[in-house]
């Protein structure tokens, strides 16, 4: 496939994780960057969803976690967010310098929290997200909070 401009890549042979683009940490993002992945099927170059990793942590980042993922639903119960977790979770260690990674999740999203299992991931608590943060402004109330230590 040709690129416009090159873009980083990251494979466990089955999926690739594909550089889209960086935030620098400013005020419009609580000052945490970010860096946003597509996920891509290795063997036929297939986009099947996307993730990110935020770098860093702070109070309002404990509620959403280093991690976000979605997997498209004709690609569901794969396996790929854990796969894809496991290239972030060395990208975060070894680009980013990061020993510790948070991954969030609401109560009922139970693939979520199988994903989260699967990682051996320490659930520390079920918390409220506090009046004002911008997941309970989207309508997030609660979130099941999972340490991973890389």
């Amino acid at each position: 496939m040709f690129w416009p401009f090159h873009k980083s890549r990251y494979s466990d042979g089955e999926i690739d994780l594909v550089e889209m683009y960086k935030i620098k940490g400013d005020e419009l993002n609580d000052y945490i960057p970010s860096v946003y992945y597509e996920i891509y099927l290795k063997e036929n170059n297939k986009r099947i969803g996307k993730c990110d990793l935020r770098i860093g942590m702070d109070h309002k980042l404990y509620y959403a976690g280093n991690i976000g993922y979605s997997v498209s639903k004709p690609y569901r119960g794969n396996h790929y967010a854990y796969k894809a977790c496991k290239i972030l979770f060395e990208l975060a260690k070894d680009k980013y310098k990061m020993d510790e990674i948070i991954i969030t999740c609401n109560p009922d999203n139970i693939a979520s929290k199988k994903t989260c299992e699967r990682l051996d991931g320490e659930f520390v608590e079920l918390v409220d997200v506090p009046l004002g943060h911008w997941l309970r402004n989207q309508g997030d109330y609660q979130k099941c909070i999972y340490r991973f230590k890389l």
